[in-house]
């Protein structure tokens, strides 16, 4: 082959991969600017949000809806949140303030919303998924780190991401009885997915596989008890409730409350004598932006998380003074499925700045108790939320 047309052939095989390169940072750029400005894709991990959102439900979450969160963090490797493989996919080298573009319109009582954990700040590296905090109210920080640790500290846009749905919004006084909540002095609307559990009572033995299929029911969270028999805990939605007290085999259906006040390492604001519990909570009023509330150590625990880590004041100046302005609006989240579900309850308030955006689509659905093809869920494909 002549000189020039082995310079012809590189010439076309560089010209060639050229092309791809261009066409991948092209790609890349698209698709950051995309979830950056306009919507992110969004993957179901739990059952908290049942029968609304089911596990394996593959959604596009809208960020035009109450604005685009400029990046804080912007040194990630591209297509990952927070971690690849086992690994952080990002440097904290270079840190940019908060900032939202402007959004169609503000968060919503009854709005499904996606943010940022508020308690995943902190990360210990051998159990991710567990809350920092209740391990370390539960073990003392020392044992939760030697048990599980080293820790990991994580910026505010690096967070995990949960949905849930807002049930209180800024200046609202939200309280909880027997399970329902009451905004303001009124119940909420009971949404159609909401599903609190019941204690079921049958004649003897499991119920029909047909009928648990019938009610929509997921399967792995239910629990037969012979002792009772039946099931302490069954969530069902009030359609599902009605469905199910119609079978024979039913002898009584009864809510399972939580009454228990032992649990208060749990419960939000984590003090022994609040007498809450995932059932029976509250009032609590929901901080407001540019609203002042008296301070004092009674209800210092409220709010003291706000102050420091969320608006980084200093506690004590604010105790002393007696009061505190806040800086920015909080929300109450909770998820559909009452009984299981790690939610505001549990952690307190989303700070403004944690939200995300809004679900709008579904765009697949699997469930991963079942294999292909009928792991697929086909009814809720591009279904609009």
């Amino acid at each position: 082959m002549s000189r020039r047309k082995r310079f012809r052939t590189k010439s076309k095989v560089l010209n060639w991969i050229l092309d791809w390169v261009d066409a991948i940072l092209f790609a890349v750029v698209v698709v950051t600017l995309i979830n950056v400005f306009w919507f992110q894709s969004f993957k179901i991990p739990s059952s908290s949000m049942e029968s609304s959102l089911y596990t394996g439900d593959h959604l596009f979450v809208s960020k035009l809806t109450y604005g685009a969160r400029l990046p804080m963090t912007p040194l990630t490797i591209p297509f990952t949140h927070n971690v690849i493989g086992s690994k952080e996919s990002y440097s904290t080298s270079v840190q940019w303030k908060y900032k939202r573009l402007p959004g169609f319109r503000k968060v919503r009582r009854g709005d499904c919303v996606v943010f940022g954990f508020p308690n995943g700040d902190t990360v210990l590296t051998k159990a991710p998924v567990e809350d920092y905090h209740t391990l370390v109210r539960y073990m003392g920080r020392e044992n939760a780190v030697a048990a599980f640790g080293p820790v990991i500290v994580r910026p505010m846009d690096k967070k995990d991401h949960y949905v849930k749905r807002c049930v209180a919004v800024p200046g609202d006084t939200l309280e909880v009885r027997e399970g329902f909540v009451w905004v303001n002095g009124e119940q909420q609307t009971v949404w159609p997915g909401v599903q609190l559990s019941y204690k079921v009572i049958t004649s003897g033995k499991e119920l029909n596989p047909k009928i648990i299929d019938q009610l929509g029911l997921n399967v792995r969270e239910l629990q037969y008890s012979p002792a009772l028999p039946g099931y302490p805990e069954m969530p069902l939605t009030a359609e599902m409730l009605e469905k199910l007290k119609s079978v024979k085999a039913v002898l009584s259906v009864e809510p399972a409350l939580q009454t228990d006040t032992l649990c208060w390492k749990e419960i939000f604001p984590f003090t022994h004598d609040s007498g809450w519990t995932r059932d029976f909570f509250g009032p609590l009023w929901i901080p407001r932006e540019g609203a002042t509330v008296e301070l004092s150590e009674a209800n210092l625990p409220l709010y003291e998380r706000i102050i420091r880590d969320y608006e980084h004041s200093d506690v004590q100046a604010a105790l002393a003074a007696g009061s505190y302005t806040f800086k920015q609006n909080y929300f109450f989240m909770m998820g559909d499925n009452r009984h299981n579900s790690l939610d505001s309850r549990y952690w307190g308030f989303v700070p403004e700045d944690h939200i995300v955006g809004h679900p709008s689509v579904i765009w697949l659905s699997t469930d991963a108790g079942r294999k292909f093809p009928n792991n697929i869920r086909w009814r809720r494909f591009f279904k609009f939320l």
